[in-house]
């Protein structure tokens, strides 16, 4: 059931997208040649523990997953683009790291994530990182109150197909309130005109995921969380908590 949330909710839900949005930047300034990524787990653990947020990450285990997730953010770097567990793994200069990060206070909850390069960039990083910022944008945009669901995905899925990067419907965005995964799907993709009416009051966590190549097949590393594109080619991925009001999508999760 898709559940719309009153003014003061979303209020409420504002409280955590400021903690969400504050550990993701307290990571990004963190994250260097060196630097591992159990180490930037870390940093966004005390981020939320400052704020009196709770991990939505640390203990989760979905259906696919084969043991509870060990993390607070999800750290996917280059090929990996999804659910990367932190490890001991140190960054390399030119990596391409994807961060997602969940947290809940007072039982609300938020959702974002965001790419970056550490060290010396590749153009083509840099490229893919816009174009997933670009159809973040684009999906944000399309989520007004009258639109349709199908609306959200199409705009997403046209800058994809637009840029020529590698896109999969498997995971995307989500409904979200007091648990982080509420109804409805949001898909990376579909038919504009189509889907569930958009109405003021409805919170949706939009997350556009793309691959530098063109292909679309994942597999999943033995640890039971990591996604990565089989075809070895890099990842982006980029998210935030939207609102929609009167007055059009409002990002709860901005930085």
């Amino acid at each position: 059931m898709v559940e719309l949330k009153t003014a003061a909710e979303i209020e409420q839900m504002r409280a955590a997208g400021r903690a969400v949005a504050a550990a993701l930047t307290a990571v990004k300034k963190e994250a260097a040649v060196g630097v591992s990524l159990r180490e930037l787990d870390e940093v966004a653990r005390d981020v939320l523990r400052s704020a009196g947020a709770v991990s939505l990450f640390e203990g989760y285990q979905p259906g696919f997953a084969t043991s509870p997730f060990s993390g607070v953010i999800c750290t996917s770097v280059n090929d990996a683009v999804l659910h990367g567990l932190p490890s001991d793994v140190r960054l390399a200069d030119g990596d391409l790291l994807n961060v997602d990060c969940g947290a809940s206070i007072e039982g609300w909850c938020a959702d974002s994530a965001t790419s970056f390069v550490v060290g010396t960039p590749r153009a083509e990083d840099l490229e893919l990182i816009a174009t997933t910022e670009k159809a973040l944008a684009a999906g944000i945009a399309a989520a007004v109150p009258g639109a349709r669901l199908g609306d959200v995905g199409a705009a997403i899925g046209a800058v994809g197909r637009a840029a020529g990067v590698g896109t999969n419907l498997d995971f995307g965005g989500h409904g979200i309130g007091r648990r982080m995964h509420e109804d409805p799907h949001v898909p990376n993709g579909g038919q504009p005109g189509r889907g569930l009416k958009l109405r003021p009051g409805h919170v949706i966590a939009i997350e556009p995921w793309f691959w530098r190549g063109p292909g679309t097949v994942y597999v999943i590393d033995e640890d039971g969380w990591t996604l990565r594109s089989a075809d070895h080619t890099r990842g982006a991925h980029a998210e935030h908590t939207v609102a929609l009001t009167d007055h059009g999508p409002e990002i709860l999760t901005a930085r």
